[in-house]
């Protein structure tokens, strides 16, 4: 049977790499997001590379309405949802919480938190009807452990893991499965769409450091989501070997290579 996967914010890092990895295993590949001629250019690369059905929705994950809309489209062209990946999130600023700029504050709640939360509404629903299903949420390292100035961006991704625990109870029932992955330092645009554009203060992040690639995270996704049947993966934490928690990181050179 030809398996279904929608993936929010398909169009960089997490997301894109995602899409490319299942679109290489046989997949139906849909994948949303704001950029609609990146989505349009992923599009025809898996068609033309992997011959898969890949459908794009362009939408806000934001904006309720346009989450039920793109979400009504999308049954209207596949049969089933088999697989979701709650991927779409980001950083804006990086502020202590007494200078922090809350229009920043109401992006990252809208987006990590609420848009999560929109489109599992949306898709739950179809995976109960089918009575199978497996959501993995994209949290972070930063819904472990907060940071200094990480304040609210920590913050919703601690409710992304609580919401994951929430969703493994609540779908049990169903069969569904839920998997939480938690990535840490990863070479994406995260850091450039955190700095607002600022390239070189977000290469400074990951200067000298190995950090995770997008393709490494999709190996996981790929791994959780083709396990027996009767296995579920809960929650995941992957870091690079530089990095052992949000705070604590080592420089490649300062690593120790050998005791000999």
């Amino acid at each position: 049977m030809n398996k279904t996967i929608l993936i929010t914010g398909a169009t960089s890092g997490f997301g894109k790499a995602i899409a490319i990895k299942f679109a290489q295993n046989g997949y139906t590949v849909c994948i949303t997001g704001r950029r609609e001629e990146r989505l349009a250019d992923l599009k025809q690369q898996l068609e033309d590379e992997y011959k898969v059905k890949v459908i794009t929705l362009n939408f806000d994950v934001r904006d309720k309405q346009q989450v039920a809309a793109a979400i009504a489209h999308l049954k209207t062209q596949v049969d089933r949802i088999d697989i979701l990946v709650n991927n779409a999130g980001l950083a804006s600023g990086l502020s202590s919480i007494e200078d922090g700029d809350t229009d920043d504050w109401d992006v990252m709640i809208d987006t990590n938190l609420k848009g999560l939360l929109y489109v599992t509404r949306q898709v739950a629903p179809i995976m109960t009807s089918q009575a199978s299903g497996h959501i993995i949420n994209i949290g972070s390292t930063a819904s472990k452990m907060v940071y200094k100035n990480g304040n609210v961006y920590c913050a919703t991704k601690f409710a992304v893991d609580a919401l994951n625990q929430a969703m493994r109870i609540d779908l049990l029932s169903y069969g569904i499965k839920v998997t939480g992955i938690h990535p840490g330092m990863a070479e994406t645009e995260f850091s450039v769409v955190r700095f607002k554009g600022d390239e070189e203060r977000a290469k400074n992040v990951y200067a000298e450091i190995n950090p995770l690639r997008a393709e490494d995270i999709a190996d996981i996704a790929w791994y959780c989501a083709n396990l027996p049947a009767h296995v579920c993966i809960n929650d995941l934490t992957v870091t690079c070997l530089n990095q052992a928690t949000s705070v604590n990181t080592i420089k490649e050179a300062d690593r120790i290579k050998s005791k000999k």
